[in-house]
């Protein structure tokens, strides 16, 4: 009976030394997030301009934003455009990357911190150098081709061109999920590849046949990761465009952020944001949906 007091006591101490140390999270969640998160979806159906108290004008935001508002669905289409080709480009070179950073050969090393470093610089610094880059006049890209006879593109001055360059961009920060990806194969056991080996499969059916099937659980962590933040793509935007030209960079966390603080009017972008909210938790059930026919945990049934 003292042994059975003693264990819970025992227990009772260690749950009270865990909530301690979970409380100073807690209490941010509450105060610093949930509040706020609250607040904005209260104001959502409100309408203020930060300088007067919110009117309550219930569902006036949303009806404005789905059927009177053109630049609300042009914005919307530049954010999905992006995150459609951004994402799937992303994930295949952060994988071809890892996978040649992935051998055994002398000072591999030092390959791997020159690819990852690009990825921990400044956003803003890296828009004011690809700004550079693109630039139709002096930048790197357009000159090079002329060396070679070719005229380039106006990259982020053409409607057409814009998107594409931005995506193109988006390529410079592969190497935090390559670092994600090169975990991920290390822990791929030799020995598959070993018996793969003696049954006469080549590298390019054991990469098909192996190592994808193997890595698509930290490819499924990668796609949802990326697309949410493709979902939230800004400063890019905002530094080296602005949302030009013609509106063809007005991606969707930029509209919110000139509605809000810009045009002040904080109620609408509160709706725009919870919005977004369920356009992303959308896309990120419809992965989680489908990840049942294509991603493999080795152990798990998959009958």
């Amino acid at each position: 009976m003292r042994n059975r007091t003693f264990k819970m006591n025992m227990r009772t101490k260690e749950a009270i030394n865990g909530y301690l140390f979970f409380s100073p999270w807690l209490i941010g969640l509450i105060f610093f997030l949930g509040g706020p998160i609250l607040y904005s979806l209260y104001l959502s159906f409100t309408s203020y301009n930060m300088l007067s108290a919110p009117k309550w004008v219930g569902t006036l935001n949303y009806r404005i934003l789905f059927s009177e508002d053109p630049l609300f669905w042009e914005s919307l289409y530049n954010t999905l455009y992006y995150v459609a080709f951004s994402v799937p480009l992303s994930t295949v070179a952060g994988v071809l990357m890892a996978v040649l950073l992935n051998q055994k050969v002398k000072g591999i090393g030092v390959w791997r911190t020159i690819f990852y470093l690009p990825s921990v610089v400044s956003i803003i610094v890296v828009s004011l150098l690809w700004q550079w880059i693109f630039d139709p006049s002096f930048g790197l890209i357009n000159s090079a081709l002329a060396q070679i006879g070719i005229e380039g593109p106006g990259w982020l001055q053409d409607r057409v061109w814009s998107k594409p360059s931005l995506i193109i961009m988006s390529l410079w920060g592969v190497g935090g999920g390559m670092i994600i990806y090169l975990a991920g194969l290390q822990g791929i056991s030799r020995e598959l590849y070993e018996a793969a080996t003696v049954d006469g499969a080549g590298r390019m059916r054991q990469f098909f046949n192996i190592t994808i099937p193997m890595l698509t659980p930290t490819i499924f962590f990668n796609l949802i990761m990326g697309v949410l933040g493709g979902f939230q793509v800004f400063v890019q935007a905002f530094i080296m465009t602005g949302g030009g030209p013609v509106n063809s960079t007005m991606f969707y966390a930029l509209y919110l952020y000139n509605k809000a603080f810009r045009d002040l009017a904080m109620g609408y972008a509160s709706a725009m944001a919870w919005v977004l909210l369920v356009i992303s938790l959308m896309f990120t059930l419809l992965i989680l949906r489908t990840s049942k026919s294509w991603v493999y945990y080795e152990g798990a049934d998959h009958k």
